[in-house]
């Protein structure tokens, strides 16, 4: 494997660590000047994020949690003229994908994600330990899943949503991008962009920037 530079000196840095450190070379990348010169979980803290540029020869992964976070780097980087062919996939190696299955480039795919059937994942999507997606799931780029998430079939999740602990979406139902679904929640209706739902069965709480009205009521 070619050296791998995380961007972020995060948790989920330090997880992706656990699971590559066999593959080969490794390195961070992070514009927290505090951080420069440490060394996590064995791993180096080279320089700051635009410091990418400096190893064109190594591959990226963004390890921000949020969805956002990811995004905003990709795009600074971008603009600074990195390819997206950059960026590693990193699929731990308790996980199979069947064929038919497609995931993009700098997704990170944590220990025992379940895939069934023509589930497609996008660019720069994490899928936390325990997450299961049945067939003909279709999520969109920079989507977060956290831990034990269920997915049903036919689900679509759109650019940057972020799916809580422990949350499932009914079969054929859709979370717009940008929406949150809280911890344990129970999903049966469509999601739109930007809100957030919660409970069991999920409603919305938040539209955008402000709360629902039933959630003040």
């Amino acid at each position: 494997m070619s050296e791998l530079l995380l961007i972020a000196a995060s948790g989920l840095a330090r997880e992706v660590l656990a699971m590559v450190r066999s593959s080969g070379p490794f390195d961070i990348i992070d514009d927290d000047e505090d951080k420069l010169g440490r060394v996590v979980d064995g791993a180096h803290v080279l320089g700051p994020i635009r410091d990418a540029l400096k190893f064109p020869h190594a591959k990226l992964l963004v390890c921000i949690g949020s969805g956002t976070g990811r995004e905003s780097v990709v795009m600074r980087l971008r603009a600074l003229g990195l390819s997206e062919d950059r960026y590693a996939t990193a699929i731990d190696t308790s996980v199979h994908v069947p064929e038919g299955c497609k995931i993009g480039h700098g997704s990170i795919i944590l220990a025992h994600v379940t895939m069934t059937a023509s589930v497609t994942l996008g660019n720069h999507v994490v899928a936390m330990p325990g997450v299961t997606f049945t067939h003909d799931d279709v999520v969109g780029d920079f989507a977060t899943f956290a831990a034990g998430v269920s997915l049903g079939g036919n689900v679509r999740i759109g650019r940057g949503a972020y799916i809580g602990m422990n949350a499932s979406v009914r079969e054929r139902r859709s979370v717009g991008a940008g929406a949150t679904i809280g911890m344990g929640a129970a999903v049966l209706s469509d999601v739109p962009d930007e809100e957030t739902w919660a409970g069991v069965p999920a409603r919305v709480i938040r539209r955008g920037n402000f709360p629902a009205l039933e959630g003040i009521l």
